[in-house]
């Protein structure tokens, strides 16, 4: 996977929007990330320069089990660690659990959405089952 098709995948959910928030902080990696977003919070994010990873939601089940699994999920840097992952691109995560990560991801964090903010959604979103 190369960042332009992992952004297509992840912009292909309805609602979806994309921002690089940290343009003005003094460290380089930050600078360069890109996040995605369904209304106001992001459910992935991924440095756009370096292409080493994905920052992706789980429940805290998941998120464990998964550790124990692959050697490329690990404990999300600077994030909560119960619920963020950390998947490394060219691990041994498949593209395809990858993708199911972030379809996950962003499922998780649409239900943690307001009312009003999923009503708003709601109108834009696909059926991605």
């Amino acid at each position: 996977m190369n960042i332009e098709d992992f952004r297509t995948y992840c912009l292909s959910f309805k609602g979806v929007w994309e921002k690089m928030p940290f343009l003005n902080v003094k460290d380089k990696y930050s600078q360069n990330v890109l996040c995605f977003y369904i209304g106001s919070k992001w459910f992935c994010y991924v440095n756009i320069e370096l292409f080493d990873r994905c920052c992706l939601k789980s429940t805290p089940e998941e998120a464990e089990n998964l550790r124990i699994y692959y050697e490329g999920i690990s404990p999300a840097w600077h994030m909560n660690k119960r619920f963020w992952n950390d998947v490394y691109f060219n691990k041994d995560v498949p593209d395809s659990k990858i993708k199911e990560l972030v379809k996950r991801s962003y499922e998780l964090v649409y239900q943690s959405l307001t009312k009003k903010e999923k009503e708003t959604v709601e109108d834009l979103r696909i059926n991605i089952d």
